[in-house]
């Protein structure tokens, strides 16, 4: 099992370091360039509002059935087509549900145009996601490794012909961008259907209300969840267009940095998309977790540290590096943003690790708290300062969520933290934050400063032990009756 989780997890980290960086950083920030901060900014404003109802395209289902196949893989046959008729029913009721509240609100009707790609766009998503829940499921990881990247390889060569290749333009509309998204989503759930449907076998729809009704209750905390963290996960840069007096262009520049991020927890997500299946079957056999939740961990936290110190004390030769407007507002926001990466990647290591295990009345309160904790934040401080208000808005509520976790986690399944590892870590990220420091101030060419910053942390990890060769003998041996110490 942890033979799995260590090839198949180099080998999707591998495939995502070949693509989603240059999605972000080569397609992605042209775009925000060539259109301008206040067009990207509605857009990205409007993205993230039809991301607030995702949760009516999907009800908890993609977690539900990721973590129900791990357990039990002979339902995929008998599940499958009804699970799939009840995603087209529920993406008649996110449709209906975005439009009322893009009403209520008052979005303009040139925006309503857009609102609806970026609808479709989101359909596209979860379709995407839920097809991929039944291959990680299986532990077909090579296969759903593949169609993880497939959508941004193919986005790639469709907004890089426009922007570099053979047709070229000079003027570039968000619109064209939204367009070649909702292309390569579409040819991306074509074949991961293709995939699922060679395991499953022949697809008919299936309206069975009363499957319908007992999947919704027992998948209803799972689609809570999914709600509670995605609105404060998400609603800052809808709150920041609507609540300050330049709002477009506000959040046009914590896009800036909210991209960075962004780009830099898809890779802690990935991570935790396998934890999740590996982790329920383990908890459903009675295996013990705490080997590989100490090394999954470290493995999150140690490159967040390095990379957070890196962005705070750089900040400004990175963001002039990669955009061409609004430069020094963009790099303030852009080093209080990135704090919130270590705090998201704790969160996605003892996160998952209480959904594997069911906890979900326990994620759910918390996450209720953390959402109540961001929307006051968010009318306290955006309208004073902005961009850089939401920014910490979210660093408080990511660090409140994932102290949260952690004390669940270590609530629920009894581990104990050694006195001596915790001074270790402290040692670990005091160490990382001073080279950093010291980095900046002494060297005249900061990329490669970065780079030392890079090597010499790691190698900090490794003389505190928080990663170790003996980690990694320990996760291929077999498990061993009794829990490890955390």
């Amino acid at each position: 099992m942890k033979k799995t989780f260590l090839a198949n997890l180099a080998l999707l980290v591998v495939l995502n370091l070949l693509v989603k960086p240059f999605w972000i950083f080569g397609i992605d920030r042209g775009v925000q360039n060539l259109v301008g901060a206040d067009d990207y900014g509605l857009y990205f404003a409007l993205l993230n509002f039809s991301f607030l109802f995702s949760i009516f395209l999907d009800f908890g289902i993609t977690n539900f059935n990721n973590r129900n196949l791990a357990q039990h893989s002979q339902l995929l046959e008998k599940h499958f087509s009804k699970l799939l008729s009840l995603k087209f029913l529920l993406a008649l009721v996110y449709a209906l549900g975005m439009a009322l509240l893009a009403w209520g609100i008052g979005y303009k009707r040139q925006e309503w145009g857009l609102l609806g790609l970026l609808g479709l766009n989101q359909v596209l998503v979860s379709l995407i996601l839920f097809l991929r829940s039944n291959l990680s499921g299986l532990h077909l990881f090579r296969a759903d490794s593949l169609v993880s990247v497939m959508d941004r390889v193919l986005m790639i060569l469709f907004c890089g012909a426009m922007l570099w290749g053979p047709f070229r333009v000079e003027v570039f509309r968000v619109e064209w961008f939204v367009w070649t998204q909702t292309l390569a989503y579409a040819l991306t759930a074509l074949l991961a259907l293709g995939l699922v449907l060679r395991r499953s076998g022949r697809l008919r729809l299936h309206w069975d209300w009363p499957f319908f009704l007992a999947i919704a209750r027992r998948s209803l905390p799972f689609a809570l969840l999914v709600l509670l963290m995605g609105l404060y996960g998400r609603v800052d840069s809808v709150m920041l267009e609507r609540l300050h007096p330049r709002g477009s262009l506000e959040v046009g520049i914590y896009a800036h940095s909210f991209r960075i991020l962004d780009a830099a927890s898809m890779f802690a997500y990935l991570f935790a998309s396998l934890l999740l299946p590996i982790f329920s079957r383990m908890l459903q056999r009675g295996e013990p977790v705490g080997a590989l939740l100490r090394f999954s961990a470290f493995m999150l936290l140690v490159p967040a540290v390095i990379l957070v110190a890196v962005s705070f004390y750089f900040r400004h030769a990175i963001i002039g590096l990669l955009y061409t407007e609004h430069l020094d507002e963009s790099a303030e926001v852009f080093g209080l943003l990135m704090l919130s990466f270590v705090p998201i990647s704790v969160g996605y290591t003892f996160g998952t690790l209480l959904t594997a295990n069911g906890s979900l009345r326990l994620l759910n309160g918390l996450a209720l708290a953390s959402l109540a904790a961001n929307v006051g934040l968010n009318l306290w401080l955006i309208p004073r300062w902005g961009a850089w208000g939401a920014a910490l808005s979210s660093v408080l509520t990511q660090s409140f969520s994932a102290a949260g976790q952690f004390w669940l986690a270590k609530r629920v399944f009894g581990f104990r933290v050694r006195p001596a590892l915790a001074l270790a870590t402290a040692a670990f990220v005091l160490g990382v934050w001073a080279l950093a420091w010291l980095a900046r101030a002494h060297a005249s060419n900061w990329l490669m400063a970065v780079l030392a910053v890079g090597i010499l942390g790691l190698d900090l990890a490794f003389l505190a032990r928080l990663v170790n060769l003996r980690d990694l003998r320990l996760l291929m041996a077999s498990p061993k009756p009794g829990e490890a110490d955390a």
